[in-house]
């Protein structure tokens, strides 16, 4: 298991017992830096890129391949429909954006209503057992984003906080439980194995994948 399994017996008791509710000033920053996006309509280019940067850097030749004018085409769709599928397709059409980049400009946008669907909160959310599928927390399909969403706001309304606050709160208790490295090494040209000890090791903190989570404006 990619975590040991939390001491709470419910998802709800872990929240209450170990809810995180500073933001990380650099995340915080951000979000006030994109606090008119909403009532704007739309994003730039420029806020798309620093917010693709915060969640990873590691797509960066794609999602800069994306012009100005298509990312204000899909900015305004996305902010003027009412259905998160839509949103979630809409955003994930973009080059170099996947679920979980997606779920982090929606979160950066509007942190109140959104959490960054990150491979470190659903293992958490794996190993206490509110999720069934996907265990590695990899290759989220929309229908996961979805569920994840539902369940943010649920627990978020409960403990009248964010989204955001409950995600967060998630990944800081998957840097306490993890077992050994975060994603699995990739294999040796040569033999096809894995080389001991490998890997890409421990994700740095908040930018909710993120490389993220607490990079000079990174998480999520």
């Amino acid at each position: 298991m990619p975590v040991r399994r939390p001491r709470y017996a419910t998802l709800a008791v872990l929240l209450r017992r170990e809810l995180v509710r500073d933001e990380h000033p650099a995340t915080a920053a951000l979000v006030r830096e994109l606090a008119g996006v909403r009532a704007r309509g739309a994003f730039t280019r420029a806020e798309f890129v620093r917010m693709c940067r915060w969640k990873s850097p590691r797509a960066v030749r794609l999602w800069r391949a994306n012009s100005p004018a298509r990312i204000g085409t899909v900015s305004r769709a996305v902010l003027a429909t009412r259905s998160e599928r839509r949103r979630m397709e809409l955003l994930t059409g973009l080059r170099g954006v996947g679920v979980p980049m997606a779920s982090a400009i929606l979160t950066l946008i509007d942190p109140q209503r959104y959490g960054v669907l990150d491979i470190r909160a659903w293992q958490v959310l794996f190993a206490i057992r509110s999720v069934t599928a996907n265990r590695r927390g990899q290759g989220f399909t929309i229908d996961q984003w979805e569920q994840y969403l539902a369940a943010l706001r649920l627990h978020a309304r409960r403990l009248k906080v964010t989204a955001r606050t409950v995600e967060y709160t998630l990944f800081e208790c998957h840097r306490k439980l993890q077992r050994g490295t975060l994603y699995p090494p990739p294999a040796t040209p040569r033999t096809g194995r894995r080389p001991p000890g490998g890997g890409r090791g421990r994700a740095l903190p908040s930018g909710s994948g993120r490389a993220r989570r607490r990079p000079a404006a990174g998480r999520g």
